[in-house]
């Protein structure tokens, strides 16, 4: 039976039922509504389905007092409180009740087909959910008492979180104002080594200072009135001029007239 105390909800009303005396069950096999006296019915009124606990209770009540007429205590469903007919949907055979634990067996059935199938779907989904009532207080029961899982660490263990060191090596390296880019080599070439820093300026000057030789040669060669020497040697040669030339031209050789010959 339900708990004193708690709270009793409805679950389902139906306005019509009926309800038949049933002969005693002489062997096993199921119950047949063609036995009743369907024509005759022992009492109508109306049902309501309730619930306190996990425990349902199926009331026939009047339908103007409400007064009740019997109940049906259902712990299980399907079981003996509540049992199904071999030869019809509409009619159940009910386990009644009274407060002195005395039992008896009744049929009852409905005119339409519909609140038969209310019924039979309250009564399941009640206790699909007592059903789910127990699972939970039985996991409830062995969470308590299971072992439970160790999540400490343990005498010498260590853990390592690398943290930052994903966004250092995505992050671009920075250029200084000095610092020169790296170019990606072209398709199908090779990088040219870079120029040897033992290369010194002295060799850079002196190859600059020849081709500006070679070139100065180039343009003196092209003015005949202008006369370059680049060699230092020239300066031997200014020399010859350096005292003054007589004015009086050197006496000239008297021509042979031998050769003439005259006419």
């Amino acid at each position: 039976m339900a708990a004193e105390g708690e709270y009793e909800s409805i679950l389902c009303v139906k306005p019509d039922v009926n309800v038949y005396r049933i002969p005693p069950r002489a062997s096993n096999r199921a119950y047949r509504a063609a036995d009743w006296k369907l024509d005759s019915p022992d009492w109508s009124g109306r049902m309501r389905i309730t619930a306190k606990g996990k425990v349902a209770f199926i009331k026939l009540e009047d339908k103007v007092s409400g007064e009740l007429f019997a109940q049906a205590p259902v712990k299980e469903y399907p079981g003996v409180a509540v049992e199904t007919v071999s030869d019809s949907s509409r009619y159940f055979v009910l386990r009644i009740q009274d407060d002195n634990g005395r039992s008896a067996f009744i049929g009852v059935g409905f005119g339409d087909r519909g609140d038969a199938f209310d019924f039979n779907v309250t009564l399941q989904d009640h206790f699909k959910w007592v059903k789910q009532e127990n699972e939970i207080s039985k996991g409830a029961q062995l969470g308590d008492s299971g072992p439970k899982l160790d999540l400490g660490f343990k005498e010498g263990q260590t853990i390592t979180l690398n943290i930052g060191q994903g966004k250092k090596r995505d992050k671009p390296r920075p250029q200084g104002s000095g610092g020169f880019g790296l170019l990606p080599p072209p398709p199908g070439g090779k990088i040219a080594p870079p120029p040897s820093s033992g290369l010194s300026n002295h060799n850079i000057v002196q190859q600059m200072g020849s081709t500006a030789t070679g070139c100065l040669l180039e343009l003196d060669s092209s003015n005949s009135n202008t006369v370059v020497q680049s060699n230092p040697s020239s300066d031997l040669l200014w020399g010859d001029f350096s005292a003054p030339s007589s004015s009086v031209p050197p006496p000239s050789q008297p021509q042979n007239t031998t050769n003439w010959i005259q006419f």
